[in-house]
């Protein structure tokens, strides 16, 4: 009997070189409007984590496509928005859990070039032919693909070397706060040796893509306090400190002009890159003429000057800034208070609190007294200079795999033989994707594949997938279904 599985096993390998992409390709061409219709329908259900019904209603047509593709699938009651699981067992000795996420951003359809962002629109020819509609990038195309390379590859007689689960969560956008509650409840149900995380976008040289890890993130709202009303600026400008300028001034302090973080601490502990992974870094094709042109910037700063680089320390960054009046309705005042809103990305040896402690410390360096609401008469009259800073939303710690775990290499392996050249591999995505709870929960590695475009305008107006990402993206999860264990 082992040997009969173990020869299954080498013609589904066999079958995966250099033929498998021509298979699978020959089986999307003969599928196209099939595939193009499921997520078509799949899109047209709004799906805002917050729209109770809709989300149900996603989850149930899930629940439904999954079981007619030939998985057993279930919804998992959690404490807030359902998880949708799914399962194809082969008897093999390890097991692949996929995640993806059905709910997506809010939308303001006023910004979409169409009626309704949940009404799918197909713009353009061939090739470059798009979707247009909330979450066909983030993240209900990559459902769909999966599902059509398990078709592909059952068609042409092939099975997948490893089992094929795949959990679907219906909160991502909204933090999942429901995901690491409910493994409590479906541990044995979620076990698995890698999870696939298909979520984000591919590098932008279209080439398949591989992510080791992703930073994660905590934000905070920095206020500076003046006078208990804005007081005329003509009056009181020279006298009356201005919360506004000490802001700006406050800010500066934190980044030195190359624009690295001058907060005491803040890059301890950042593991230095081994070899093998400063040699992935320096073979990722990134074009950063192209991108600097793209975002209309003469040069990045120059602590960071290659892009890889940068995504592997944690960041400050200022989101956005208010203080009194701007525009047609200022005012000659001096303003009550000036509040900056900053994220900070975090890396794996940076969690959000020591880095949130550390910008505390930094503050209070500068003569400030933190206070945790609007500073009453005795707080005023005790200290010369006020500041709070406030802690916003549910912190998400980054996650990373080690690049010599072998399950990973097994998936790059696999993408390898299939494109005939290793894919681009990220040791770290800038962006957040938050589940690094949930992995570090369930205990085993995860990696990032993603396969839609960089272009996609995800969490934006006119989100859109490339209808040539989705067939490249079955081709790739053909790859990872057949990899060599």
């Amino acid at each position: 009997m082992r040997l009969v599985a173990a020869v299954l096993v080498g013609l589904a390998l066999a079958a995966q070189e250099p033929d498998l992409r021509r298979i699978v390709r020959a089986d999307v061409a003969q599928h196209q409007k099939a595939i193009v219709d499921e997520l078509l329908q799949l899109l047209a259900i709004p799906n805002v984590a917050a729209d109770k019904p809709n989300i149900r209603r996603n989850a149930e047509h899930l629940q439904r496509l999954f079981t007619r593709h030939g998985l057993t699938s279930q919804i998992l009651e959690t404490t807030g928005n359902p998880l949708v699981f799914a399962a194809a067992d082969f008897g093999r000795p390890q097991t692949v859990l996929f995640y993806c996420h059905y709910d997506g951003q809010p939308v303001d359809a006023k910004k979409w070039n169409q009626t309704d962002p949940f009404e799918p629109v197909l713009r353009g020819d061939g090739a470059d032919a798009r979707i247009y509609a909330r979450s066909a990038s983030d993240d209900k195309a990559p459902i769909v693909a999966l599902l059509a390379a398990l078709d592909a590859l059952k068609r042409a007689g092939l099975e997948p070397t490893v089992n094929v689960h795949v959990i679907l969560d219906g909160e991502e956008e909204a933090s999942s706060p429901s995901l690491v509650p409910a493994i409590g409840r479906y541990r044995d149900t979620l076990r698995a040796d890698l999870m696939v995380i298909l979520d984000g976008p591919g590098h932008s040289s279209g080439r398949p893509t591989v992510a080791y890890g992703a930073r994660g993130i905590t934000t905070v709202d920095l206020t500076v306090f003046g006078p208990t009303s804005g007081v005329h600026s003509g009056n009181y400008g020279n006298w009356i400190p201005n919360p506004a300028q000490r802001l700006a001034t406050l800010l500066a302090s934190m980044k030195d002009d190359t624009g690295r973080v001058t907060i005491a601490g803040y890059y301890d502990g950042v593991a230095p890159l081994t070899p093998d992974e400063r040699a992935m870094l320096d073979a990722v094709p990134d074009d950063s003429a192209r991108m600097l042109a793209a975002f209309g910037v003469a040069a990045p700063e120059t602590g960071f000057p290659k892009l890889q680089d940068a995504l592997q320390a944690p960041t400050l960054n200022v989101r956005g800034l208010t203080s009194a009046f701007v525009g047609d309705g200022a005012r000659t005042i001096v303003p009550d208070r000036a509040t900056a809103a900053i994220d900070i990305r975090l890396v794996k040896e940076t969690p959000p609190a020591s880095l949130v402690a550390k910008l505390r410390a930094h503050v209070e360096r500068q003569g400030y007294h933190l206070v945790d609401a609007d500073p009453d008469e005795a707080a005023r009259a005790a200290y010369p200079k006020l500041a709070r800073l406030a802690l916003k939303g549910t912190p998400t710690n980054a996650f990373r795999t080690a690049v010599s775990d072998p399950r990973a290499r097994a998936v790059v392996a696999s993408l390898t033989r299939t494109y005939g050249e290793p894919p681009v591999q990220l040791r770290m995505l800038g962006g957040t994707v938050p589940i690094a709870p949930f992995i570090e929960a369930l205990g085993f590695p995860a990696i990032v594949v993603p396969t839609v475009n960089f272009d996609n305008n995800q969490h934006g107006a006119n989100e859109n997938v490339r209808v040539q990402n989705i067939w490249d993206g079955i081709e790739a999860m053909a790859a990872i279904l057949t990899m060599q264990q």
